[in-house]
């Protein structure tokens, strides 16, 4: 391995240690934040004697509960051990489909006491609506910062926590909403549908729906679920760019918590074992180079079984005379040949697009053949140690040198060549 490669390397696994160390700083901070609030409510809710307040420090006591579980499980997930080998990166999305449940659970304290009248008119004062607004204010601003954490490193446990605190904003609303009504003695019905009725079933709507994602979105991490389309065509444009690639034959991969996995299977353009295995390198390299978070890549490899020999020439002219020079030849002849019985399926001649390079003519030559997945080219000069030759050899391309002077005898060796290796 480059020290280049090394290099990047470190830093890919220094970012991920800060994230994580991230998502477990703003998973102890939201543990803080549900204690201090639940500490406040409660008082409240002893000096006023409202059940809608009682409701809302239940709430966040079941939020802090909530909260402790999530940062254990964020330091296990990233642990290993001979029982999981493969970590245990779902302990996140399990935690993800908890925090629906707890969603739904909020949802029903919320229906249950507010719809359910006090036995005694509660103690409302100025104090308890400012205390109550400064804890919406702070559970807002820390649902938006969890979210924003959660997008940056893909932790699907922060956004849940996001969520969950908007949820929080929302019932936290409706209680502020039903104690400034009993304080300014505004009491609205509509034949028996009050504000608190209607905001309720706002708040339910809300709830369902954040609800509903975050478990599905767990449920199909936990259940093996694909990645999502746009993320598999990244990833097939990325192994497809490697030359000696000539066909996928499967590609799959799946989400646990943040990381992803990966598994595909190739048809290479050699046979060469040891060759094979650096080329799925590349492979996994470019994959976790333009990917974030991919923490296992599997790559199968098989060497293609030839029936065509795909053949490029370069010619002076249109007629077919050969030309002596590579990167400075104005066409090329591209061949087909069927292994089976060596004759020519497809003959095109195709121009040069390069000619008038000043620089690295020969390269850029050899790369555009390299994208028309040529097999074999002829040349008569010898390439031996320049540019062209390294670049056919990263793709596994045979150069070819002929004296042949038309293309008619390029054709006549392999045709007789194709009888005699096949």
């Amino acid at each position: 391995m480059k020290n280049s490669e090394i290099h990047t390397d470190d830093r890919k696994n220094n970012t991920l240690a800060k994230e994580a160390k991230q998502i477990e700083r703003v998973a102890l901070y939201a543990l803080l934040i549900n204690f201090v609030l639940t500490g406040i409510k409660g008082v409240l809710a002893y000096f006023s004697g409202s059940l809608a307040v009682a409701a809302s420090a239940i709430d966040s006591a079941t939020d802090s509960v909530a909260s402790l579980t999530i940062l254990g499980g964020l330091k296990l997930s990233t642990r290993k051990s001979p029982t999981f080998p493969f970590g245990l990166y779902k302990i996140e999305n399990v935690i993800s489909v908890i925090m629906a449940i707890f969603i739904f659970f909020a949802g029903y304290e919320i229906v249950r006491n507010i719809l359910s009248p006090g036995a005694e008119p509660p103690t409302i004062t100025l104090g308890l609506i400012g205390w109550l607004s400064a804890g919406i204010l702070i559970t807002f601003l820390f649902g938006q910062y969890a979210i924003s954490a959660g997008k940056r490193t893909k932790s699907p446990t922060l956004i849940a926590e996001g969520r969950h605190r908007q949820v929080d904003v929302l019932s936290s609303l409706v209680v502020v909403l039903a104690v400034g009504l009993h304080y300014f003695g505004l009491n609205i019905d509509f034949f028996g549908i009050t504000i608190d009725h209607i905001a309720a079933g706002l708040v339910l709507i809300f709830i369902g729906y954040a609800g509903w994602e975050i478990l599905s979105d767990g449920m199909r991490v936990l259940l093996d679920a694909s990645l999502d389309p746009e993320t598999l065509d990244q990833i097939r444009k990325i192994i497809e760019s490697q030359p000696m690639i000539t066909k996928i034959r499967r590609l799959a991969g799946r989400n646990a918590g943040r990381y992803r996995f990966l598994e595909t299977e190739v048809v290479l353009r050699t046979g060469n074992l040891k060759k094979a295995h650096a080329i799925s390198q590349h492979i996994e390299a470019d994959i976790r180079k333009q990917m974030p978070l991919v923490e296992r890549v599997v790559i199968h490899y098989e060497p293609q079984v030839r029936e065509h020999l795909r053949i490029a020439v370069p010619l002076v002219d249109t007629v077919g005379h050969v030309s002596a020079h590579f990167g400075e030849a104005p066409y090329f002849a591209v061949l087909l040949l069927r292994l089976a019985d060596g004759n020519i399926e497809r003959q095109e001649v195709v121009t040069n697009p390069h000619t008038n390079v000043p620089k690295a003519k020969g390269i850029r030559v050899a790369e555009w053949l390299v994208e028309h997945k040529v097999d074999v080219v002829v040349v008569k000069e010898d390439l031996h140690k320049k540019g062209p030759a390294y670049v056919f050899a990263d793709a596994g391309i045979e150069l070819q040198v002929s004296a042949a002077g038309q293309l008619s005898e390029v054709i006549d060796f392999f045709r007789a060549w194709s009888k005699t290796t096949w």
